[in-house]
């Protein structure tokens, strides 16, 4: 370790020798002053590990991503089984359908088999063989499954699921989106596969404060993508992940290229206040229009109250989840009219429940119906959808809530680069038809794959290594190392924040209009002020890199070439 802060200490003496020097040759203002002070506090230790390979972490802002595992005390399942064992059942329902609920028939063998037969154990070992992290962000432990493909090319997609939904809900189409050629597809549409447990879900931490919102959640999909290094990237949600990755889209981070959905949030201002007031279908409707309202009508007069519910008392609905496991079944058994029933089979739906009932996160789960003071993830207005101006792909299967009509989707998305109806699927689409919604994935985001950065020359490359937010609203400081090949040159470009260079090895050539070119070599720093026109040559015998920090506006383009 000796060694370790010895080179810290001599590499920290070194940049503030350089920069003082550099900066009294030229401008010393305040901003400038700022800039380096920023520069050296978020770049030195990417510069020592850039140029000696050690680093330090910052034990008082820990954002290491930690292995996971999942093991359930088998007390907890003893526990579950004694209180199945112990319910004390209702009488059945006065009808022959599901207009008051699950039926008594239906529930009852699903429960005593959960009592008995169910083994959770399976699943859990089938989450454990998947590469399983958390990370504290933003005071949170947010758990992520994260499987890398194989593929050198592949496209980083973080996967957002829903209510009452889980990371379970997507583990059918891991492997299909990380090795498309195993799957009848192409080894050219490979993805990184990021699926994270929305806070206060599964094995995330639980809030214990207000604030986590879509927005909120968000920012943090957007930090956690960050942190595992990706710098292009597309989101993907359904349900409570559609308005997850909306929100995505509207903030823009850096990096995210596009999303898709399957649960749009299409619905028109003037159709979603027919349907709040529950009166009959507007006049002018198309028939595939009809057909949503129709659907819409159903779904808020006959099977929404639980959103109601959850919406403004998740702690009074809470208490009763957290204390019966029947009761927890019967809550989640009976999502979209019984759908879980319909095209999942027993033991699908059971490690759900379970994964509910294990980590008791029926109430904290709840909150986010609350968060949102219950408004609909179906209406264009409430969603914001006019504030998005990144791509977006929709996919519409048959069986969800109701089948987006693609009028109201251009409508609602500006930049809709993709739209397709299939034939078969549900609210739970990954996890119903996992190859079909894993063929929709790479339909939709084909298009973004050819949109990677252009290298200005060849004999150079670029590598993304850091952004960090600053206090400065708007404002982030990104780290690029670049390495040249001998004799290369990076053309006449410039950049709209300042930049800060330190050369990591080589001899490179720095000419800068209105001055006199300077050659710098390994160790030594140069600064060159925002929109200043430069170009850069490797001038020694053998390879050359650079480390560039820079402070720029977010949103705006970090380099433009010159003619």
């Amino acid at each position: 370790m000796w060694i370790v802060n010895e080179l810290i200490m001599k590499m920290h003496s070194l940049l503030s020798w350089r920069i003082q020097n550099a900066t009294e040759r030229r401008q010393n203002n305040a901003s400038r002053r700022n800039f380096f002070a920023v520069s050296v506090a978020v770049g030195l230790g990417l510069m020592l590990l850039a140029v000696s390979g050690f680093a330090q972490i910052n034990k008082a802002d820990d954002k290491s991503i930690r292995p996971f595992r999942i093991n359930i005390p088998e007390a907890d399942l003893a526990d579950l089984r004694r209180r199945i064992a112990a319910t004390r059942w209702s009488d059945r329902e006065t009808v022959d359908d599901y207009s008051q609920g699950v039926p008594l028939a239906k529930l009852q063998p699903l429960v005593e088999y959960w009592g008995t037969k169910y083994d959770w154990r399976k699943i859990e070992a089938k989450l454990n063989a998947l590469p399983q992290f958390v990370t504290t962000i933003d005071g949170l432990d947010i758990h992520f499954i994260h499987v890398r493909s194989k593929e050198p090319n592949a496209l980083p997609v973080i996967i957002t699921h829903g209510y009452p939904g889980s990371v379970i809900e997507q583990l059918k189409i891991i492997d299909p989106l990380t090795s498309p050629s195993a799957h009848g597809g192409k080894a050219v549409d490979a993805f990184d596969v990021v699926i994270p447990s929305i806070p206060g879900f599964g094995f995330s931490g639980k809030p214990n404060g207000t604030g986590w919102d879509p927005d909120r959640i968000a920012r943090a999909w957007a930090e956690l993508m960050k942190r595992l290094g990706y710098t292009r990237y597309v989101a993907q949600g359904g349900d409570w992940g559609s308005p997850v990755s909306g929100a995505m889209a509207r903030q823009a981070p850096p990096g995210l290229l596009g999303i898709h959905i399957n649960l749009p949030a299409t619905v028109p201002p003037e159709i979603g206040s027919v349907l709040m007031a529950g009166g009959p279908a507007p006049a002018g409707l198309s028939e595939k229009e009809r057909a949503a309202f129709e659907s819409l009508d159903t779904f808020f007069k006959n099977y929404r109250a639980y959103a109601a519910l959850m919406g403004s008392r998740p702690q009074t609905i809470g208490y009763s989840l957290a204390d019966s496991p029947a009761g927890l079944a019967s809550w989640i058994f009976d999502y979209n009219n019984g759908e879980p029933e319909r095209l999942l089979n027993r033991d699908e739906v059971l490690d759900n429940i379970s994964l509910y009932w294990l980590t008791n996160s029926a109430a904290s789960a709840a909150r986010i119906y609350w968060e949102t003071r219950g408004q609909s993830v179906t209406i264009a207005a409430a969603q914001k959808t006019g504030e998005i101006s990144l791509p977006v792909a929709i996919s519409v299967f048959p069986g969800e809530v109701y089948r987006a009509p693609e009028t109201w989707a251009r409508r609602a998305y500006r930049n809709l680069i993709y739209f397709n109806e299939v034939d078969r699927g549900g609210h739970f689409a990954a996890w119903e038809q996992p190859q079909l919604f894993a063929e929709e994935i790479r339909a939709a985001f084909r298009s973004l794959r050819t949109e990677a950065k252009p290298t200005p020359q060849t004999g150079i490359r670029r590598t993304d290594l850091l952004r960090n937010d600053l206090s400065a609203p708007g404002r982030e400081t990104v780290q690029v190392r670049v390495d040249f090949d001998p004799g290369a040159a990076f053309p006449k470009h410039n950049h709209p924040g300042e930049e800060l260079v330190y050369v990591i090895e080589g001899l490179l050539e720095y000419s800068v209009e209105g001055r006199a070119p300077v050659t710098l070599k390994a160790g030594e720093v140069l600064f060159i002020p925002a929109g200043a026109v430069h170009s850069v040559k490797n001038v020694g015998g053998g390879n050359g890199s650079e480390l560039a920090t820079y402070i720029v506006e977010k949103g705006k383009p970090l380099l433009v070439l010159v003619k």
